[in-house]
């Protein structure tokens, strides 16, 4: 069975009304939390070796599960209240929450309505380590979390459909038109191919490291995804090429993972991140990082997820090797790295 080791070498951890130690004597909003027993959801990041972009057209893609980098959340029952979240400290209610938070308030009312839960007497405290818009599955790990949380508060059961089904409606909020990929791989604990919403694990020979370097400019998935289609429709015929292009190299990929290839693996990844710059959505800050990790001795780079900054993807071959890589990426201005072990399956 296919395991992951994740190790931090450098990282921040964004919060969304954190429960901080420090603020429970003082933060008035906590003598409202019933301290027996709250209810409790998490949901993880994921990272995408193969196939961002392309997969949104119906072409596969191949995506990690990075279960060390999560986001957990607490409903607590409170008296006479409207639904409130802790937000930096803070108490919201979610009629008032920020626009950008708009994916938040739709994943946890898609999971009150679904269990019948009246919108009102709750305190929402969440506390995430994934950074955000940086390509990792932020919304969809915090819709995970949401939505299991509230199942717990009622001691409730869902199918992975269901489960799937509810943060896509909230992932539709965030991103526009999402693949079903991060809502898939939020949940998952393998490697996972992914078409046209269907998906099943893969064989992963031997073992290998990736490491994964934050630039630290976030950009907007929705975004990126119009500037791709942009493109498509503007060049239709090498648009569809370059498509083709990705979803092929996915396919060999998949081979490449059986036979711990990861020689030609790293080709591929190099191939697939020339393919996503000439779609549009490269960045200076990702070429830095993909150039560092190259001259590290990195098997294969390229950006992972969105694009237009968040994260690159290096494949290693060694666990010193990745730390190298790791060093190298901070030298070339990335503000985290996190190393991803995927054992053999």
């Amino acid at each position: 069975m296919c395991s992951f080791v994740t190790s931090v070498d450098n990282a921040s951890v964004d919060d969304f009304g954190l429960d901080k130690s420090e603020e429970l004597e003082t933060g008035e909003f906590y003598a409202l939390a019933n301290e027996q027993g709250a209810a409790f959801g998490e949901g993880h990041a994921k990272s995408i070796l193969l196939g961002e972009h392309s997969v949104v057209y119906g072409k596969p893609a191949i995506a990690l599960p990075v279960t060390s980098l999560r986001t957990m959340a607490w409903i607590d029952r409170v008296e006479d209240s409207p639904v409130l979240f802790s937000m930096d400290g803070e108490v919201i209610d979610i009629d008032e929450l920020p626009e950008r938070f708009a994916s938040i308030a739709a994943a946890l009312r898609a999971g009150l309505r679904t269990f019948g839960i009246p919108e009102r007497d709750l305190l929402i405290r969440l506390r995430s380590g994934i950074p955000p818009a940086a390509g990792l599955g932020g919304s969809a790990a915090v819709a995970h979390a949401l939505i299991d949380a509230v199942r717990d508060l009622v001691d409730g059961t869902l199918t992975e459909r269901q489960r799937f089904d509810l943060v896509q409606e909230a992932e539709r909020l965030a991103h526009g038109n999402p693949s079903g990929l991060d809502a898939t791989v939020a949940r998952a604990s393998r490697p996972v191919y992914f078409k046209q919403g269907e998906f099943h694990p893969l064989q992963v020979a031997k073992k290998m490291w990736l490491v994964l370097g934050d630039t630290g400019v976030r950009g907007s998935t929705s975004l990126a995804v119009a500037r791709v289609r942009g493109f498509v429709d503007s060049h239709r015929v090498h648009g569809q090429e370059l498509l083709d292009h990705l979803g092929q190299l996915t396919d060999a990929a998949v081979h490449n993972l059986a036979k711990g290839d990861f020689v030609r693996l790293g080709h591929r990844m190099d191939s697939a991140q020339e393919a996503l710059e000439e779609l549009g959505v490269g960045h200076e800050s990702i070429t830095d990082l993909v150039t560092a990790a190259r001259l590290a001795g990195a098997h294969g780079a390229k950006l992972t997820g969105a694009g237009c900054g968040g994260c690159v993807m290096a494949l290693a071959e060694s666990a010193d090797h990745a730390e190298l890589i790791s060093h190298a990426m901070m030298g070339a201005n990335a503000v985290a790295t996190w190393t991803v072990e995927v054992n053999p399956s």
